[in-house]
């Protein structure tokens, strides 16, 4: 397509030479504006896929992928449904659980958390906190006066193995002096790290029959949270589990339901992100076009002088279109080679800004995750240099077009 004098002639037009360089000049910050936002683009799109993959891998880990609750009361005959929900084919694991809101005293610090009740059996399965245990063992999660918490929870309250706390529970017995709340004295046997800070600070993990005894649910249970094979395909695993427990009292919720939420805000978020950083490459291009421009208005005697020694139209359009694609293409590589290697690096690079600078640039308090997640879709690199390519490649057209349409006779007359 672009013949060898074709392309001499467009890489002499891009060298600087004296008296030529203000052009020159533009260019190369075109280059760079087309750099910096392919790689800020691709950088931007990985962190915002990473944070979506680790929250809802955080959350279906933690959560389940559905859970079946009672419409307003314990569920009773829970052992039954467990049974039969475990039956169904894609579940992987069914946890009965007790939860209620209490409030939490050690020493000086009080707090509200989250108290939940499982069987000792189910958390050692529960591979999202059995595995993240850092202190203590869940063997010796059995007595209903042992509780595991997570590792921000005791960081604040200052606990350790064998640390007692007291629990209170507004759901009290009714006395003469009116409603007294129940309270309890447990010990500290497990610490976890969940790697999901609203988790490690808020929830107490107790065994099951103590947190059905002090939540007053009798032999009940608050809900049952159930995780699938496919979590993308939790909608005919939900209908089959409805099926099979047939109890108009019982709700099933999935994922998609409760969460469904977040996810349309994650998913506005990303797209806005991606118009908005599109931008950047836009007015890179609308830098090309200017560079362009004015090379065609420098060069407009060596046009008229290629057109005189017999070059067509279309090879002086072909020389143009060669100095804005180099640009575009050049930029592009660039930008795409400094996202991938930033995107990849990213958690060694926040380190070492942190260790430069003295700051904590991500606040897992903030943020909920302990870590900066980066997840490179190369599908979505792809649709990024493919739009860079294709605004750098518009963005010559004009100007190479009214190269093209220089009249000689006319470009000669003026010199």
């Amino acid at each position: 397509m672009f013949g060898r004098f074709e392309r001499v002639v467009a890489w002499r037009y891009l060298r600087a030479r004296k008296g030529e360089r203000f052009a020159s000049l533009i260019a190369l910050f075109s280059l760079i504006g087309i750099a910096l936002g392919v790689a800020t683009l691709i950088i931007v799109m990985s962190v915002m896929n990473g944070f979506k993959a680790d929250l809802m891998g955080r959350i279906l880990g933690l959560h389940g992928e559905m859970s079946v609750y009672g419409s307003g009361r314990p569920i009773e005959n829970w052992q039954e449904d467990v049974q039969l929900i475990s039956q169904v084919p894609g579940v992987t694991q069914v946890l009965p659980m007790a939860q209620g809101t209490v409030l939490l005293e050690a020493s000086h610090y009080s707090s509200g958390a989250l108290l939940e009740g499982v069987l000792p059996q189910d958390l050692k399965a529960w591979t999202a906190l059995s595995q993240g245990v850092i202190a203590g063992s869940l063997g010796a999660f059995s007595a209903d006066d042992s509780v595991a918490i997570g590792v921000t929870l005791a960081s604040r309250a200052g606990l350790a193995i064998g640390s007692s706390l007291t629990l209170l529970s507004p759901n009290g017995q009714a006395t003469p002096f009116g409603t007294m709340p129940r309270v309890r004295q447990v010990h500290v046997v497990a610490i976890f790290d969940a790697n999901w800070n609203d988790y490690n600070s808020n929830v107490v993990l107790m065994p099951l029959n103590g947190a059905q005894h002090f939540l007053l649910l009798g032999n009940g249970i608050s809900l049952i949270q159930v995780s699938t094979q496919d979590p993308m395909d939790v909608g005919q695993v939900r209908q089959a589990i409805a099926d099979r427990l047939n109890d108009p009292r019982l709700r099933v919720l999935d994922w998609t339901q409760s969460a469904n939420g977040f996810l349309d805000a994650v998913n506005v978020e990303q797209n806005v992100m991606f118009l908005i950083l599109t931008l950047i490459i836009l007015v890179a291009a609308f830098n090309v076009i200017s560079s362009l421009i004015m090379m065609v208005k420098d060069k407009s005697r060596d046009i008229a002088v290629l057109r005189t020694f017999g070059a067509s139209r279309g090879s002086v359009m072909r020389i143009f279109l060669m100095c804005g694609a180099s640009v575009g293409v050049l930029g592009t590589c660039l930008g795409t080679g400094l996202g991938i290697s930033f995107a990849l690096n990213i958690e060694r690079i926040r380190h070492v800004l942190e260790g430069l600078t003295g700051t904590n640039l991500f606040n897992s308090e903030v943020y909920f995750l302990s870590h900066l997640p980066a997840k490179l879709i190369w599908s979505q690199v792809i649709e990024v240099v493919s739009l860079a390519l294709l605004l750098s490649l518009l963005a010559t057209l004009y100007p190479s077009w009214r190269a093209a349409r220089t009249d000689p006779i006319e470009a000669l007359r003026h010199e």
